[in-house]
């Protein structure tokens, strides 16, 4: 769908959706646009310098009425070992690097903040995403750099 006017990635869009929902067709879409494949995707496969990342549903992995929430600390390991003694594990989604992603309600947000703060964890960012971007950025971003070209 990379350089159709709007009105072809409607077009599309609404052709993949009619195959999948109306006739039962099963369409495997490669894609960098994820905010299509937000629209369309029932399930989904992120793959990362050729490693699987994350498979599954969308439901499961990207529920609307949840959100992930990022958090940067300076002491990763040790936040990750006082959040494993925890209730709040349930809800840790992943770790990459000095990062630490949890799945939460969005209405939950602001409790995963105090319970945060009570553990006395050093908290250098916090921010909920949510989109499949965000999602896929949080997950394939480690190792991430600019190449820089001399002439």
């Amino acid at each position: 769908m990379n350089g159709l006017d709007p009105q072809g990635i409607a077009d599309i869009r609404n052709l993949i959706l009619h195959l999948s929902r109306d006739l039962q067709k099963t369409i495997l879409v490669s894609s960098h646009l994820l905010s299509e494949m937000e629209l369309i995707a029932d399930s989904m496969l992120i793959i990362d310098k050729g490693k699987k990342i994350v498979e599954g549903k969308m439901t499961e992995l990207f529920a609307p009425s949840e959100t992930i929430v990022e958090l940067e600390t300076s002491n990763p390991n040790e936040v990750y070992e006082k959040i494993q003694k925890t209730d709040l594990k349930t809800s840790m989604a992943s770790r990459k690097g000095d990062t630490i992603l949890f799945r939460v309600h969005r209405k939950d947000v602001p409790m995963l903040v105090k319970d945060l703060v009570k553990l006395d964890i050093e908290i250098i960012s916090l921010s909920p995403k949510h989109s499949l971007e965000n999602y896929f950025l949080s997950l394939t971003r480690e190792n991430r750099h600019v190449e820089t070209f001399k002439d």
